[in-house]
């Protein structure tokens, strides 16, 4: 074998180590950016209720998210919003006529959003 030929299959091999080095390391990335990006939706995080004004995502940027089961009432949330229920497990909501969670209505399931009229819902609750 030649000088020139020798040269060249050590630099092939150590091109194809190279390779395999560069190979290695984007298999296995720094942190888990999976799942932090999976825990949120439009904004959105994981387990959450949120209202978004107008029928739309709003940019996917809500004015208003709520986590723990129980009621909440509203002031000055009136007209059209999208409500998106993000908890998970099948938990629910609800739409309630009155304070407290008082006069409730139907029950938006885990993964689900509507586009409500919120006038005149004066609270919602949610539960497991």
């Amino acid at each position: 074998m030649s000088f020139r030929n020798a040269v060249f299959v050590t630099f092939s091999s150590l091109a194809l180590a190279g390779a395999g080095l560069v190979t290695s390391a984007s298999a296995a990335p720094f942190g888990d950016t999976t799942q932090s990006a999976a825990a949120i939706s439009h904004g959105c995080k994981s387990g959450y209720v949120c209202l978004y004004p107008g029928a739309g995502w709003n940019g996917d940027k809500p004015v208003f998210s709520y986590y723990k089961y129980g009621y909440y009432n509203l002031s000055n949330v009136t007209g059209t919003w999208r409500i998106y229920n993000y908890q998970s497990d099948g938990a629910t909501m609800s739409t309630c006529l009155g304070y407290n969670g008082k006069q409730c209505e139907g029950n938006l399931q885990a993964g689900d959003y509507i586009n409500k009229n919120m006038t005149p819902i004066n609270s919602i609750t949610l539960q497991p």
